[in-house]
């Protein structure tokens, strides 16, 4: 089974944390993968996303002309990549930043106010890990403690303190039924 994962947003949301915690949960599972991350020349704000293949196959290419499942975390990355989600695709829309639903009937979407859930649990950079959270629970992609034990262990030492905070988010995600 092969998954083709584009994650997109703007820069600062944790797009390509997200993108290489599911690289690397899959690869210590075995699985091949490919990360590729892409971005404008600004730190912040800018667009940024990344596209994740996870297969049982080796994967001869990186580039995803029509992912399998789109995660957008912001409006302009919603209305790029949305029409190109693969027919029986999954979307998974950050709906506290993007206000339109997706007119596609031959898609399955998920709205998920992942921005506004952060900031009311005091997550403030969060909406990335509750997202991450959320397309846990639709797709089974991994088990949930394969998932939290990677992220968890990509955080340095000197940054313990999100230790708690990455738990309490992907926790959120995954149990919302919005």
């Amino acid at each position: 089974m092969t998954s083709r994962i584009i994650l997109a947003g703007f820069g600062g949301q944790g797009i390509l944390f997200a993108g290489k915690q599911l690289a690397k949960t899959a690869m210590h599972k075995g699985r091949h993968v490919s990360w590729l991350p892409s971005y404008g020349p600004e730190m912040r704000g800018g667009a940024a996303n990344c596209s994740v293949i996870i297969s049982d196959k080796e994967i001869g290419s990186p580039i995803i002309s029509q992912p399998d499942i789109l995660v957008a975390l912001s409006l302009p990355s919603f209305s790029k990549f949305e029409p190109a989600v693969s027919e029986g695709g999954l979307l998974f829309a950050n709906s506290s930043l993007i206000p339109e639903k997706s007119k596609r009937g031959d898609i399955k979407a998920h709205y998920i106010p992942a921005t506004e859930l952060a900031a009311k649990n005091g997550l403030a950079g969060g909406a990335n890990v509750i997202m991450l959270g959320y397309l846990l629970y639709v797709t089974r992609l991994f088990d949930y403690d394969e998932l939290i034990g990677n992220i968890l262990s990509s955080i340095p030492a000197s940054k313990s303190a999100l230790i708690e905070g990455n738990k309490k988010a992907l926790l959120l995600g995954y149990e919302y039924r919005g």
